[in-house]
């Protein structure tokens, strides 16, 4: 809890003109974006710095928020990308082994604005009820006609490619983990760093590519696989995807693809995605592998969906198999090529803090890789 010394009133307003007050921390300022809520009880800082974070306000439903301080191991990438933080109460003190600083300094060294002491339930139940929407942070001085201005100025997620602003602007590499056995391009839409971290654990060199790499340049790398990462933003704006999809796959060269990459596979064969009304944001999602008859439980982060049709097929893609549903709302959460070696899932099966009933996933694209070497 912020003391009384420090408090600074501020507001969410969002674009159909719902007030929330709180108090600031973080960085000071302005702050516009899309607002949605995350159902974690953990792992703010890994939230905190997903890139598929970008644009967007992130609201904690879990009332206690920095409970263990930040630390410089827990980041997806090289800093905090969500537009906002919201959260319903900031701990006096952190305590961990771990921690280097509290979530407020983190903000405020990252230039990010955060609003404390807000209702989250109330806020979540208006976005669960209303959808997810624009929203603007500011200082309690600044009129709510200005602010509401400002947030109905901001563009709408729908049409917007934000792939480009997350992804790396120069290739990299990590190292495979022991004995190197297959070299995988990682396709960075905004790929949060546990994932190549992953494949290199079971022996894959990555190489890391701008999200715009022309398909030629990744053939010419001659990949044994190629991994889509996630990313911020709305899939029916990243075009350039298509024909990287489509002729590596061609090639027999198999595709692994995850949150937004999943969509961009889904989309390069035929399918269609939308808008979901307030997005699956949290780490409890269960989802029912449709090929095992089991259940995960799953993390999650998107605000678009895989089109299915009446009979729950994939639509308007035939060459396309649905593998996972999601068992809250019925939404496509997997799909597998009939004929070529690519397969996606919707959800995060790098997932850190976990859960981790997906990691088989990546031994799956690494048998993949073997059966295609053979």
């Amino acid at each position: 809890m912020l003391s009384e010394k420090t408090k600074n009133p501020v507001y969410l307003l969002l674009e159909d003109g719902k007030r929330f007050d709180g108090v600031g921390f973080g960085s000071a300022g302005r702050s516009i974006g899309e607002v949605v809520f995350n159902t974690s009880m953990t792992g703010y800082q890994e939230i905190l710095t997903d890139p598929s974070y970008s644009g967007q306000h992130v609201v904690m439903t879990y009332p206690l928020i920095g409970n263990y301080g930040v630390n410089e191991i827990d980041v997806e990438s090289d800093g905090p990308k969500v537009a906002g933080f919201i959260v319903r109460e900031l701990p006096e003190v952190y305590s961990s082994w771990r921690a280097t600083s509290s979530i407020e300094d983190y903000l405020l060294t990252n230039s990010v604005v955060g609003i404390a002491e807000v209702d989250t339930r109330a806020l979540t139940r208006h976005i669960r009820s209303e959808g997810a929407m624009r929203g603007g942070i500011a200082s309690a001085d600044v009129t709510e006609s200005e602010l509401l201005n400002s947030v109905l100025d901001h563009p709408v997620m729908e049409g917007l490619d934000l792939s480009v602003a997350v992804s790396t602007s120069t290739p990299y590499e990590i190292e495979a983990l022991g004995e190197e056995n297959f070299h995988v391009i990682a396709y960075d839409c905004g790929v949060k760093a546990h994932s190549p971290k992953l494949l290199s654990e079971r022996g894959c060199r990555v190489t890391v590519l701008p999200v715009e790499t022309p398909l030629e340049q990744v053939l010419a790398l001659e990949p044994d696989g190629l991994f889509i990462s996630n990313g911020p933003g709305d899939p029916a704006a990243v075009r350039k995807s298509e024909e990287m999809i489509l002729g590596v796959s061609s090639k027999n060269v198999p595709i692994f693809g995850i949150c937004l990459g999943h969509q961009l596979i889904a989309r390069a064969f035929g399918a269609e995605t939308y808008k979901l009304p307030f997005g699956h944001h949290g780490a409890n999602h269960p989802v029912r592998n449709i090929d095992h008859n089991t259940v995960e439980i799953t993390s999650q982060n998107h605000g678009f969906s895989v089109r299915l049709d009446d009979s729950q097929e994939i639509y308007g893609a035939p060459d396309l198999r649905l593998t996972h549903v999601n068992l809250y709302d019925g939404t496509a959460e997997g799909l597998i090529h009939r004929d070529r070696p690519v397969f996606s899932v919707q959800y995060h099966p790098e997932a850190a803090p976990g859960p981790h009933d997906s990691k088989y996933l990546f031994d799956q694209f690494v048998e993949l890789m073997e059966r295609s070497s053979n």
